[in-house]
């Protein structure tokens, strides 16, 4: 998790989405499909809009200002 929801003095409980920094591990089925079908079960029992960012994406990222402030305020959830 990043953003405000890893910040708890910036989440807004009324309005802040969820982001999530995930990983696939190399045998997960890898398709748009089942990128998406996570979004709206996360959505559904989280009860809010949640955007989801591959790690490999963001580490890979030429935008190393983005990239160094997702990383610098990831919590792991699950690991």
């Amino acid at each position: 998790m990043f953003g405000s929801a890893a910040r708890a003095a910036d989440f807004d409980p009324g309005r802040s989405d969820i982001d999530l920094l995930v990983s696939f591990s190399a045998t997960a089925k890898k398709n748009v499909s089942t990128f998406f079908d996570l979004i709206h079960a996360l959505e559904g029992v989280l009860g809010r809009r949640v955007d989801l960012v591959e790690r490999r994406a963001v580490e890979k990222s030429q935008n190393y200002i983005r990239r160094r402030a997702i990383l610098r305020d990831v919590e792991t959830v699950y690991g």
